[in-house]
């Protein structure tokens, strides 16, 4: 550990808390260098020198939801981005690794409004709305692709009990500035890379047409007609339980944070249960999507009451569920 452990740092000359929210082309000589002058003036170490091991994994901060012009911007996202910043820079000397997840899509995937056709209309459905295998069947809704796959895979999901298939906006595309992360955030990991020499790490996910990919571990369905479209990222799973704490934050805590916990857990219960101890959730570096509503303002979905839930659920199985002002205490 570094030997500035229990040293509270400063936050660097470029961080502005009024920008996190704003898009702007990442200053990556700027920051490496004045990451480099950093580590000097506060003793800084090389991260392969901790004798504990601290990771920070953020899901999804990515533009498509975290800036507020994105399709599926999530309220709240811009104010986590900056505690999730402030987090990095306040404990820069603790985290020694850092993950982040890339949700990656393309135009034809089966939530995205190209996938279907409202068969009242003729036209794609907007975003928000909800297909159920029942709607397929009374042909509420054509799939425009895959028709005997799509009802196959919306029969799967909705077996599981978690959600039924949601379309989303287009987001998050690859190749697209949705892509990105947020670029204070991109800032952040690139001063840690520097400061503490060690790689940021990347994990993507979401680019099989024919299903959801909340969780970073695994998709929503895994097997469509016999087709497999996926399965547990077994080596992610374990880069993070190589740790001796794993801090989680992210969007949304409805989605992609919730599944991605509920897999990490259920996978911890079947390795070994007291891996859970490692887990540290920043409950206040993540938000829900809002709640889905019919035209007359009845709630169809409630998503954020979902991921209260799920956090509740998460504490009561033995993860630790903190804040990210909390001192990181090793």
């Amino acid at each position: 550990m570094s030997q500035t452990a229990n040293k509270t740092l400063p936050f660097p000359s470029f961080f502005d808390t009024n920008k996190v929210g704003e898009l702007y082309y990442s200053r990556d000589a700027e920051v490496a260098a004045i990451a480099s002058a950093y580590a000097k003036a506060n003793g800084i170490t090389p991260a392969f020198e901790d004798k504990n091991k601290v990771a920070l994994f953020v899901i999804d901060g990515q533009v498509g939801f975290c800036w507020p012009g994105a399709s599926l911007f999530v309220p709240g996202a811009v104010e986590d981005v900056t505690r999730i910043c402030e987090f990095i820079y306040r404990n820069l000397n603790k985290i020694s690794e850092m993950h982040f997840s890339l949700d990656t899509h393309k135009a034809f995937q089966i939530f995205h409004p190209s996938f279907w056709i409202d068969n009242a209309t003729g036209e794609a459905p907007g975003p928000f709305t909800l297909i159920s295998a029942q709607d397929i069947k009374d042909g509420k809704y054509t799939p425009a692709l895959y028709p005997h796959e799509c009802l196959a895979y919306c029969e799967e999901l909705e077996k599981t009990g978690k959600y039924v298939l949601c379309v989303w906006p287009y987001h998050t595309m690859l190749g697209s500035i949705g892509h990105a992360l947020l670029p204070a955030l991109f800032e952040a990991a690139m001063f840690h890379a520097i400061a503490r020499k060690k790689q940021t790490k990347f994990e993507t996910k979401g680019m099989h047409p024919l299903t959801e990919n909340y969780s970073v571990l695994s998709p929503e369905v895994k097997n469509v007609k016999g087709q497999v479209v996926g399965q547990f990222n077994t080596r992610f799973f374990k880069a993070l339980m190589e740790n001796d704490r794993v801090y989680i934050c992210g969007q949304a805590s409805s989605h992609c944070v919730k599944t991605t916990i509920e897999d990490l857990l259920r996978e911890i219960m079947a390795v070994d249960p007291d891996l859970v101890k490692k887990v540290y959730i920043l409950e206040d570096c993540m938000s829900p999507v809002p709640a889905v509503t019919d035209a007359d303002g009845n709630v169809l979905v409630d998503f954020p009451a979902m991921a209260t839930q799920a956090l509740a659920d998460f504490k009561a199985a033995g993860m630790n569920v903190v804040l990210s002002t909390e001192s990181v205490v090793l």
